[in-house]
Protein backbone atom coordinates (compact mmCIF):
# COMPACT_ATOMS: atom_id res chain seq x y z
CA UNK A 1 0.00 0.00 0.00
CA UNK A 2 3.35 2.37 0.69
CA UNK A 3 4.49 1.68 -2.77
CA UNK A 4 1.24 2.29 -4.43
CA UNK A 5 0.88 5.44 -1.80
CA UNK A 6 4.63 6.44 -3.50
CA UNK A 7 3.78 6.39 -7.15
CA UNK A 8 0.44 7.65 -6.95
CA UNK A 9 2.29 11.04 -4.97
CA UNK A 10 5.03 10.40 -8.05
CA UNK A 11 2.20 10.50 -10.81
CA UNK A 12 0.42 13.99 -9.40
CA UNK A 13 3.64 15.83 -9.21
CA UNK A 14 5.17 14.92 -13.02
CA UNK A 15 1.28 15.78 -14.09
CA UNK A 16 1.99 19.02 -12.13
CA UNK A 17 5.07 19.43 -13.69
CA UNK A 18 3.81 18.81 -17.09
CA UNK A 19 1.47 21.69 -16.80
CA UNK A 20 3.95 23.83 -15.70
CA UNK A 21 6.28 23.62 -18.83
CA UNK A 22 2.82 24.47 -20.69
CA UNK A 23 2.69 27.82 -18.70
CA UNK A 24 6.38 28.86 -19.15
CA UNK A 25 6.84 27.72 -22.86
CA UNK A 26 3.26 29.33 -23.71
CA UNK A 27 4.62 33.03 -22.75
CA UNK A 28 6.76 32.73 -25.57
CA UNK A 29 3.77 33.47 -28.54
CA UNK A 30 1.92 36.58 -26.68
CA UNK A 31 5.52 37.95 -25.68
CA UNK A 32 6.44 37.44 -29.48
CA UNK A 33 3.89 40.65 -30.16
CA UNK A 34 4.98 42.83 -27.59
CA UNK A 35 8.52 42.35 -28.82
CA UNK A 36 7.93 43.56 -32.52
CA UNK A 37 6.49 46.35 -30.92
CA UNK A 38 8.68 47.45 -28.60
CA UNK A 39 11.68 46.73 -30.82
CA UNK A 40 10.47 47.22 -34.34
CA UNK A 41 11.61 43.41 -34.94
CA UNK A 42 10.17 42.07 -37.86
CA UNK A 43 8.07 38.59 -38.27
CA UNK A 44 11.35 36.49 -38.35
CA UNK A 45 12.97 38.49 -35.56
CA UNK A 46 9.90 39.00 -33.20
CA UNK A 47 9.76 34.96 -32.80
CA UNK A 48 13.18 35.30 -30.99
CA UNK A 49 11.69 33.72 -27.91
CA UNK A 50 10.10 30.82 -29.19
CA UNK A 51 13.87 30.37 -31.72
CA UNK A 52 15.81 30.78 -28.26
CA UNK A 53 13.36 28.56 -25.85
CA UNK A 54 13.32 25.81 -28.21
CA UNK A 55 16.71 26.04 -29.64
CA UNK A 56 17.63 24.88 -25.58
CA UNK A 57 15.85 21.44 -26.87
CA UNK A 58 18.75 21.17 -29.29
CA UNK A 59 21.46 21.54 -26.40
CA UNK A 60 20.44 19.76 -23.78
CA UNK A 61 17.99 16.72 -25.47
CA UNK A 62 20.56 13.76 -25.17
CA UNK A 63 22.40 15.59 -22.25
CA UNK A 64 19.20 15.79 -20.44
CA UNK A 65 19.02 11.50 -20.59
CA UNK A 66 22.57 11.50 -18.94
CA UNK A 67 21.83 13.51 -16.36
CA UNK A 68 18.71 10.96 -15.74
CA UNK A 69 20.69 8.28 -15.56
CA UNK A 70 23.61 9.64 -13.50
CA UNK A 71 21.30 11.54 -10.94
CA UNK A 72 18.21 10.09 -11.55
CA UNK A 73 14.61 11.13 -12.65
CA UNK A 74 13.79 13.67 -9.42
CA UNK A 75 17.35 15.20 -9.24
CA UNK A 76 17.44 15.80 -12.83
CA UNK A 77 13.98 17.76 -12.39
CA UNK A 78 15.20 19.86 -9.37
CA UNK A 79 18.09 21.15 -11.20
CA UNK A 80 15.59 21.80 -14.24
CA UNK A 81 13.83 23.96 -11.42
CA UNK A 82 16.91 26.08 -10.29
CA UNK A 83 17.71 26.86 -14.38
CA UNK A 84 14.06 27.62 -14.87
CA UNK A 85 14.31 30.07 -11.80
CA UNK A 86 17.53 31.96 -13.31
CA UNK A 87 15.96 32.05 -16.66
CA UNK A 88 12.49 33.48 -15.75
CA UNK A 89 14.81 36.23 -13.34
CA UNK A 90 16.31 36.83 -16.70
CA UNK A 91 13.87 37.30 -18.71
CA UNK A 92 11.90 39.60 -15.78
CA UNK A 93 15.26 41.75 -15.49
CA UNK A 94 15.22 41.88 -19.34
CA UNK A 95 11.90 43.95 -18.97
CA UNK A 96 13.27 46.23 -16.47
CA UNK A 97 16.61 46.73 -19.13
CA UNK A 98 14.75 47.24 -21.84
CA UNK A 99 16.75 44.42 -23.63
CA UNK A 100 15.81 42.07 -26.03
CA UNK A 101 18.93 40.35 -25.72
CA UNK A 102 18.82 39.82 -22.05
CA UNK A 103 15.10 38.50 -22.71
CA UNK A 104 16.73 36.05 -25.51
CA UNK A 105 19.19 34.51 -22.81
CA UNK A 106 16.93 34.15 -20.14
CA UNK A 107 14.59 32.38 -22.96
CA UNK A 108 17.21 30.27 -23.89
CA UNK A 109 18.28 29.30 -20.29
CA UNK A 110 14.28 28.55 -19.50
CA UNK A 111 14.39 26.06 -22.71
CA UNK A 112 16.71 24.20 -21.27
CA UNK A 113 14.47 24.00 -18.12
CA UNK A 114 11.40 23.24 -19.89
CA UNK A 115 13.65 20.29 -22.19
CA UNK A 116 14.89 18.80 -18.58
CA UNK A 117 11.57 18.53 -17.40
CA UNK A 118 10.26 17.36 -20.51
CA UNK A 119 12.66 14.43 -20.52
CA UNK A 120 11.73 13.27 -16.76
CA UNK A 121 8.30 13.58 -17.24
CA UNK A 122 7.42 11.66 -20.81
CA UNK A 123 8.86 8.78 -20.34
CA UNK A 124 8.10 8.23 -16.28
CA UNK A 125 4.74 8.56 -16.50
CA UNK A 126 4.73 6.07 -19.32
CA UNK A 127 6.88 3.87 -16.90
CA UNK A 128 4.82 4.17 -13.94
CA UNK A 129 1.67 3.38 -15.90
CA UNK A 130 3.20 0.00 -17.14
CA UNK A 131 3.65 0.86 -20.59
CA UNK A 132 1.07 0.42 -23.42
CA UNK A 133 -2.30 2.04 -23.25
CA UNK A 134 -1.86 2.88 -19.60
CA UNK A 135 1.25 4.66 -19.65
CA UNK A 136 -0.43 6.54 -22.92
CA UNK A 137 -3.22 7.56 -20.60
CA UNK A 138 -1.25 9.11 -17.79
CA UNK A 139 0.44 11.02 -20.85
CA UNK A 140 -2.68 12.16 -22.21
CA UNK A 141 -4.02 13.09 -18.65
CA UNK A 142 -0.89 14.98 -18.19
CA UNK A 143 -1.23 16.62 -21.47
CA UNK A 144 -4.79 17.94 -20.22
CA UNK A 145 -3.25 19.60 -17.70
CA UNK A 146 -0.27 20.38 -19.82
CA UNK A 147 -3.12 22.62 -21.85
CA UNK A 148 -5.09 24.00 -19.32
CA UNK A 149 -1.85 25.79 -17.89
CA UNK A 150 -1.71 26.93 -21.67
CA UNK A 151 -4.69 28.31 -21.95
CA UNK A 152 -3.98 30.22 -18.44
CA UNK A 153 -1.09 32.14 -20.02
CA UNK A 154 -3.35 33.35 -22.70
CA UNK A 155 -6.14 34.59 -20.12
CA UNK A 156 -3.79 36.10 -17.62
CA UNK A 157 -1.57 37.96 -20.44
CA UNK A 158 -5.02 39.25 -21.87
CA UNK A 159 -6.39 40.33 -19.35
CA UNK A 160 -3.16 42.20 -18.25
CA UNK A 161 -2.16 43.95 -21.31
CA UNK A 162 -5.28 43.89 -23.11
CA UNK A 163 -4.64 45.98 -26.69
CA UNK A 164 -0.86 46.26 -27.36
CA UNK A 165 0.28 49.06 -28.64
CA UNK A 166 3.93 50.83 -29.89
CA UNK A 167 3.91 51.53 -26.24
CA UNK A 168 3.41 48.34 -24.85
CA UNK A 169 6.59 46.89 -23.38
CA UNK A 170 8.36 43.46 -21.90
CA UNK A 171 7.68 45.29 -18.78
CA UNK A 172 4.23 45.23 -18.79
CA UNK A 173 4.18 41.11 -18.78
CA UNK A 174 6.03 41.21 -15.42
CA UNK A 175 2.99 40.33 -13.49
CA UNK A 176 2.75 36.61 -15.48
CA UNK A 177 6.38 35.87 -15.26
CA UNK A 178 5.98 36.57 -11.43
CA UNK A 179 3.49 33.55 -11.48
CA UNK A 180 5.99 31.92 -13.71
CA UNK A 181 8.93 32.30 -11.14
CA UNK A 182 6.40 31.83 -7.90
CA UNK A 183 5.44 28.20 -9.64
CA UNK A 184 9.14 27.28 -10.21
CA UNK A 185 9.80 27.79 -6.40
CA UNK A 186 6.58 26.04 -5.10
CA UNK A 187 7.30 23.16 -7.63
CA UNK A 188 10.95 23.26 -6.15
CA UNK A 189 9.76 22.98 -2.51
CA UNK A 190 7.00 20.48 -3.25
CA UNK A 191 9.03 18.04 -5.55
CA UNK A 192 12.20 18.04 -2.70
CA UNK A 193 9.70 16.28 0.09
CA UNK A 194 7.75 13.58 -2.53
CA UNK A 195 9.38 10.39 -3.01
CA UNK A 196 9.23 8.35 -6.44
CA UNK A 197 10.30 5.15 -6.90
CA UNK A 198 12.74 5.21 -9.84
CA UNK A 199 13.43 2.41 -12.66
CA UNK A 200 16.78 1.41 -13.34
CA UNK A 201 18.57 2.77 -16.63
CA UNK A 202 21.37 1.87 -18.53
CA UNK A 203 24.23 4.51 -19.00
CA UNK A 204 23.61 6.52 -21.82
CA UNK A 205 26.36 6.03 -23.93
CA UNK A 206 26.71 6.59 -27.91
CA UNK A 207 25.50 3.09 -28.55
CA UNK A 208 22.94 3.17 -26.79
CA UNK A 209 21.79 6.14 -28.68
CA UNK A 210 22.95 4.42 -31.86
CA UNK A 211 20.77 1.54 -30.91
CA UNK A 212 17.87 3.80 -30.30
CA UNK A 213 18.32 5.38 -34.02
CA UNK A 214 18.36 1.90 -35.50
CA UNK A 215 14.91 0.92 -34.92
CA UNK A 216 13.13 2.38 -37.84
CA UNK A 217 9.85 3.28 -36.19
CA UNK A 218 12.12 5.31 -33.39
CA UNK A 219 13.81 6.95 -36.50
CA UNK A 220 10.45 8.28 -38.03
CA UNK A 221 8.50 9.27 -34.91
CA UNK A 222 11.58 11.48 -33.83
CA UNK A 223 11.28 13.72 -36.95
CA UNK A 224 7.65 13.62 -36.52
CA UNK A 225 8.43 15.54 -32.96
CA UNK A 226 9.84 17.41 -34.74
CA UNK A 227 7.46 18.58 -37.59
CA UNK A 228 4.89 18.19 -34.75
CA UNK A 229 5.70 21.38 -33.09
CA UNK A 230 4.95 23.57 -36.58
CA UNK A 231 1.77 21.91 -35.90
CA UNK A 232 0.78 22.61 -32.21
CA UNK A 233 2.71 26.08 -32.10
CA UNK A 234 2.50 27.61 -35.47
CA UNK A 235 -1.21 27.02 -35.73
CA UNK A 236 -1.79 29.43 -32.89
CA UNK A 237 1.12 32.15 -33.12
CA UNK A 238 0.02 32.66 -36.61
CA UNK A 239 -3.05 32.95 -35.84
CA UNK A 240 -3.27 35.65 -33.35
CA UNK A 241 -1.16 37.88 -36.17
CA UNK A 242 -3.63 37.04 -38.75
CA UNK A 243 -5.96 38.49 -36.43
CA UNK A 244 -4.06 41.26 -35.46
CA UNK A 245 -3.16 41.92 -39.10
CA UNK A 246 -6.26 41.26 -41.39
CA UNK A 247 -9.13 40.56 -39.22
CA UNK A 248 -9.11 43.99 -36.97
CA UNK A 249 -8.68 42.03 -33.18
CA UNK A 250 -6.81 43.93 -30.50
CA UNK A 251 -3.89 41.92 -29.82
CA UNK A 252 -5.57 41.68 -26.29
CA UNK A 253 -8.73 39.96 -27.40
CA UNK A 254 -6.46 37.79 -29.96
CA UNK A 255 -4.78 36.43 -26.65
CA UNK A 256 -8.39 35.14 -25.58
CA UNK A 257 -9.36 33.65 -29.31
CA UNK A 258 -5.84 31.88 -28.94
CA UNK A 259 -7.22 30.73 -25.38
CA UNK A 260 -9.52 28.81 -27.47
CA UNK A 261 -7.29 26.86 -29.32
CA UNK A 262 -5.38 25.79 -26.19
CA UNK A 263 -8.57 24.67 -24.11
CA UNK A 264 -9.31 22.61 -27.40
CA UNK A 265 -6.43 21.06 -26.49
CA UNK A 266 -7.51 20.67 -23.03
CA UNK A 267 -10.16 18.68 -24.08
CA UNK A 268 -9.51 16.87 -26.27
CA UNK A 269 -6.38 15.50 -24.35
CA UNK A 270 -9.08 14.89 -21.49
CA UNK A 271 -10.55 13.10 -23.81
CA UNK A 272 -7.72 11.13 -25.10
CA UNK A 273 -6.90 10.39 -21.07
CA UNK A 274 -10.48 8.85 -20.67
CA UNK A 275 -10.07 6.59 -23.44
CA UNK A 276 -6.34 5.94 -23.79
CA UNK A 277 -6.77 2.52 -21.88
CA UNK A 278 -9.14 1.19 -24.49
CA UNK A 279 -8.09 3.09 -27.99
CA UNK A 280 -4.55 2.36 -29.56
CA UNK A 281 -2.13 5.35 -29.93
CA UNK A 282 -2.13 4.75 -33.80
CA UNK A 283 -5.72 4.98 -34.20
CA UNK A 284 -5.91 8.07 -31.62
CA UNK A 285 -2.84 10.03 -33.84
CA UNK A 286 -3.78 8.35 -37.04
CA UNK A 287 -7.71 9.71 -37.30
CA UNK A 288 -6.83 13.04 -35.91
CA UNK A 289 -3.71 13.81 -38.06
CA UNK A 290 -6.28 13.76 -40.99
CA UNK A 291 -8.73 15.59 -39.35
CA UNK A 292 -5.51 18.15 -38.77
CA UNK A 293 -4.81 18.07 -42.55
CA UNK A 294 -8.53 18.82 -43.77
CA UNK A 295 -8.87 21.99 -41.05
CA UNK A 296 -5.52 23.15 -41.96
CA UNK A 297 -6.67 23.25 -46.01
CA UNK A 298 -9.44 24.71 -45.04
CA UNK A 299 -8.57 27.45 -42.40
CA UNK A 300 -6.83 28.51 -45.76
CA UNK A 301 -8.64 28.42 -48.84
CA UNK A 302 -12.22 29.59 -46.84
CA UNK A 303 -13.18 33.00 -48.20
CA UNK A 304 -12.27 35.52 -45.32
CA UNK A 305 -15.93 37.27 -46.28
CA UNK A 306 -17.18 34.01 -44.50
CA UNK A 307 -17.85 34.76 -41.07
CA UNK A 308 -18.38 33.01 -37.76
CA UNK A 309 -18.35 33.86 -34.20
CA UNK A 310 -16.27 32.35 -31.69
CA UNK A 311 -16.39 32.66 -27.61
CA UNK A 312 -13.70 34.19 -25.27
CA UNK A 313 -13.96 35.55 -21.83
CA UNK A 314 -13.18 39.06 -20.84
CA UNK A 315 -11.22 38.43 -17.64
CA UNK A 316 -11.33 42.03 -16.73
CA UNK A 317 -15.10 42.31 -17.16
CA UNK A 318 -15.83 38.52 -15.93
CA UNK A 319 -17.64 38.02 -18.92
CA UNK A 320 -18.47 35.78 -21.93
CA UNK A 321 -17.34 37.55 -25.16
CA UNK A 322 -18.31 36.59 -29.01
CA UNK A 323 -16.10 37.58 -31.61
CA UNK A 324 -16.94 37.97 -35.36
CA UNK A 325 -13.77 36.44 -37.43
CA UNK A 326 -13.03 34.44 -40.67
CA UNK A 327 -14.38 31.11 -40.41
CA UNK A 328 -10.83 29.75 -41.56
CA UNK A 329 -10.05 31.12 -37.89
CA UNK A 330 -12.73 28.44 -35.95
CA UNK A 331 -11.20 25.87 -38.02
CA UNK A 332 -7.39 26.78 -36.95
CA UNK A 333 -9.09 26.56 -33.46
CA UNK A 334 -10.31 23.30 -34.28
CA UNK A 335 -7.01 22.06 -34.84
CA UNK A 336 -6.42 22.20 -30.80
CA UNK A 337 -8.35 19.46 -30.59
CA UNK A 338 -6.44 17.54 -33.04
CA UNK A 339 -3.04 18.10 -31.66
CA UNK A 340 -4.09 17.28 -28.24
CA UNK A 341 -3.22 13.54 -28.22
CA UNK A 342 -0.51 14.17 -31.09
CA UNK A 343 2.79 14.23 -28.78
CA UNK A 344 1.71 11.27 -26.15
CA UNK A 345 0.54 9.05 -29.00
CA UNK A 346 3.49 9.44 -31.20
CA UNK A 347 5.85 9.15 -28.39
CA UNK A 348 4.14 5.95 -27.25
CA UNK A 349 4.51 4.52 -30.66
CA UNK A 350 8.08 5.40 -31.11
CA UNK A 351 9.37 4.31 -27.93
CA UNK A 352 7.72 1.36 -28.31
CA UNK A 353 10.04 -2.33 -27.44
CA UNK A 354 13.04 -0.39 -26.92
CA UNK A 355 13.70 -1.85 -24.05
CA UNK A 356 17.67 -0.50 -22.46
CA UNK A 357 16.96 2.15 -25.23
CA UNK A 358 14.79 3.90 -23.47
CA UNK A 359 16.35 6.55 -21.83
CA UNK A 360 18.26 7.94 -24.95
CA UNK A 361 15.26 7.49 -26.96
CA UNK A 362 13.88 9.89 -24.45
CA UNK A 363 16.49 12.49 -24.84
CA UNK A 364 16.90 12.27 -28.58
CA UNK A 365 13.13 12.83 -28.61
CA UNK A 366 13.73 16.29 -26.69
CA UNK A 367 16.08 17.36 -28.98
CA UNK A 368 13.44 17.15 -31.90
CA UNK A 369 11.39 19.70 -29.84
CA UNK A 370 13.93 22.32 -31.31
CA UNK A 371 11.83 21.69 -34.42
CA UNK A 372 9.50 24.33 -33.24
CA UNK A 373 12.33 26.98 -33.42
CA UNK A 374 13.47 25.48 -37.32
CA UNK A 375 9.74 25.09 -38.42
CA UNK A 376 7.97 28.44 -36.49
CA UNK A 377 10.98 30.07 -38.35
CA UNK A 378 10.29 28.63 -41.36
CA UNK A 379 6.53 29.62 -41.24
CA UNK A 380 7.82 33.63 -40.43
CA UNK A 381 10.01 33.26 -43.64
CA UNK A 382 6.67 32.26 -45.72
CA UNK A 383 4.69 35.23 -43.91
CA UNK A 384 7.47 38.14 -44.65
CA UNK A 385 8.01 36.61 -47.97
CA UNK A 386 4.37 36.44 -49.16
CA UNK A 387 2.92 39.54 -47.09
CA UNK A 388 0.37 37.11 -46.02
CA UNK A 389 -0.09 34.66 -42.72
CA UNK A 390 -2.53 32.53 -44.15
CA UNK A 391 -0.45 30.84 -46.90
CA UNK A 392 2.38 30.56 -44.66
CA UNK A 393 0.08 27.97 -42.97
CA UNK A 394 1.43 25.65 -45.76
CA UNK A 395 4.39 24.61 -43.41
CA UNK A 396 2.14 22.51 -40.55
CA UNK A 397 -0.13 21.43 -43.38
CA UNK A 398 2.85 19.04 -44.51
CA UNK A 399 3.83 18.68 -41.32
CA UNK A 400 0.49 17.17 -40.26
CA UNK A 401 0.43 15.01 -43.72
CA UNK A 402 3.65 13.36 -42.48
CA UNK A 403 2.61 12.24 -38.85
CA UNK A 404 -0.49 11.08 -41.02
CA UNK A 405 1.83 8.87 -43.29
CA UNK A 406 3.57 8.32 -39.82
CA UNK A 407 0.92 6.51 -37.72
CA UNK A 408 -0.40 4.61 -40.69
CA UNK A 409 2.83 3.25 -41.75
CA UNK A 410 6.08 4.74 -40.47
CA UNK A 411 5.31 3.48 -36.79
CA UNK A 412 4.26 -0.20 -37.26
CA UNK A 413 7.43 -1.94 -35.18
CA UNK A 414 8.59 -4.86 -37.94
CA UNK A 415 12.29 -3.70 -38.54
CA UNK A 416 15.16 -2.23 -37.75
CA UNK A 417 16.68 0.86 -40.04
CA UNK A 418 19.42 -0.47 -41.81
Amino acid sequence: MAQKSKQWAAIIMMIALFAMIAFVTNLCSPMAVIVQNQFGASELQSQIGNYANFIAYLVMGIPSGMLIVKFGYKKTALMALVVGIIGMVLELLSGTMESMWIYLLGAFISGFCMCMLNTVVNPLLNVLGGGGNTGNQLIQIGGAFNSASAVAVYIILGALIGEVTKDTAIVDAAPAMYIALAIFVVAFIVLMFTKIEEPAQEPVKMELVKGALSYRHFSLGALAIFLYMSVEVGTPTYMIKYLISDADVTAGVASLIAAVYWFAMFIGRTVGGSIGGKVSSRAMVSTVAAAAVVLLAFGMLAPSTWKVAVPGVDWANLSLIWVSVPVGVAAFICVGLCTSVMWGGIFNMAVEGLGKYTAAASGIFMTMVFGCAVMVALQAFVADVNGNYLISYIVPLLCAAYILFYALVGSRVSQKAK
